[in-house]
């Protein structure tokens, strides 16, 4: 059981309270928190389609490629000490005792709609937040883990809940970190409903903690996006990403310590230092999605997390069909160019850790893509195509 200060808790409540704005049809006044939980349970845990992400939640959320033992000089994920193939395994286990297992988000039944659920952390994205002292987007990091996942789905995320874990809990910290999960909040239109702060002396080391989040949004059943219509033939667009978001960074923290720089030196071919592109929070598509599903012709959609494209974008075809990735059709960013240079890091490695530059990929009708594209409302890329076969393949 976690220890708590009342004290600590009471003055980090009021912290948070001051730092919420509420959209006006979600008013924070409905709510009875305790602390700063917010109890309200809308059912018991049975969902009728659950979510397990293929990332071990003892590796903080990052999957890893299938690899050797860095063979040739260059690292790879399982080098850095993260396996996406014991991740898989776990996956495969849970699956027995929960079936459905295996989406983006579980969806459980509500009169016409789905609510839609989804959890995750920022894995050791911390650990340069803690080294660079930017503590103040960490936050969103935390929320859009969780709300891109769910708007896979179509659904328009309703809340999220959050929790905070540390040692000592140091207040003006804190107020930073929930600051950046109201932002994130903000910028997918949700409100914070409430989270647990748990102070557990001798847990974490002095001055780190670690976060989890939890969103859930809802979809009309009829609308629901799940990919059972793709096609041979269907495009897939990709959104732009705002870099490595939340995903690889205990290979990161690999070849930053092989490189030989710091998280203060400037990025080799950049104009920032390494430290504030790798903390550049992750982007929130929430909106944009939504938006590009309204004009119709979407089909499916990858949120580009641990396992990169070759990982992600199978997991919403249909049994018999693949990617066919235009390897040139978007510019990849120079932070993974220098992250793969430093690293010697093999092509097939960054594709299935990294997002490369894509951060979602939307799978939708040839007519719907030339409108999106015509339109140039949202930046995106025509990044290849659905083909016959299973897997993906880059050319």
């Amino acid at each position: 059981m976690a220890t708590t200060s009342i004290a600590s808790n009471t003055e980090l409540s009021r912290a948070i309270a001051a730092s919420i704005r509420p959209s006006s049809n979600k008013p924070l006044a409905t709510q009875q928190p305790i602390g700063r939980c917010t109890f309200n349970r809308f059912s018991d845990r049975f969902p009728l389609l659950s979510v397990r992400a293929t990332s071990n939640s003892s590796m903080s959320k990052e999957n890893s490629s299938k690899s050797g033992d860095g063979a040739g000089g260059g690292l790879t994920y399982k080098d850095a000490g993260v396996d996406i193939d014991a991740g898989s395994e776990l996956v495969r286990r849970i699956a027995k005792m929960a079936p459905g297992i295996g989406g983006f988000g579980g969806l459980f039944p509500l009169g016409d709609s789905y609510l839609v659920a989804g959890t995750d952390g920022v894995g050791t994205k911390l650990k340069l937040a803690f080294e660079t002292g930017i503590h103040e987007t960490i936050g969103i990091d935390l929320v859009a883990m969780s709300v891109n996942d769910i708007v896979t789905s179509g659904a328009k995320p309703l809340f999220f809940l959050d929790y905070y874990a540390t040692s000592r809990l140091d207040v003006d910290l804190a107020e930073k970190v929930i600051k950046g999960i109201v932002d994130g909040c903000q910028q997918s239109d949700c409100t914070l409903l409430g989270g647990e702060t748990a102070e557990m002396p001798g847990f974490y080391a002095e001055g780190e903690y670690d976060l989890s989040g939890f969103a859930v949004g809802i979809v009309k059943k009829e609308s629901v996006i799940d990919g059972k219509n793709i096609v041979a033939g269907d495009v897939l667009i990709g959104l732009p990403s705002s870099g490595v978001h939340s995903n690889g960074f205990s290979l990161v923290r690999r070849v930053l310590a092989q490189s030989g720089l710091s998280l203060n030196d400037q990025l080799p071919g950049g104009s920032v230092t390494l430290g504030e592109a790798l903390m550049a929070p992750t982007s929130i598509y929430v909106k944009q999605v939504l938006d590009l599903i309204s004009k119709g012709g979407v089909k499916g959609i990858a949120h580009i997390t641990g396992g990169g494209f070759t990982d992600n974008i199978p997991r919403v075809f249909p049994k018999g069909l693949g990617a066919f990735i235009y390897k040139d059709s978007w510019e990849v960013p120079t932070l993974f160019k220098w992250i793969q240079e430093a690293g010697r890091i093999e092509d097939a490695e960054m594709s299935r850790t990294f997002n490369m530059g894509i951060g979602m990929v939307l799978v939708m009708t040839e007519e719907a893509s030339r409108r999106i594209l015509e339109e140039g409302q949202h930046k995106a890329y025509r990044i290849g195509e659905v083909v016959h076969g299973e897997g993906v393949s880059y050319h």
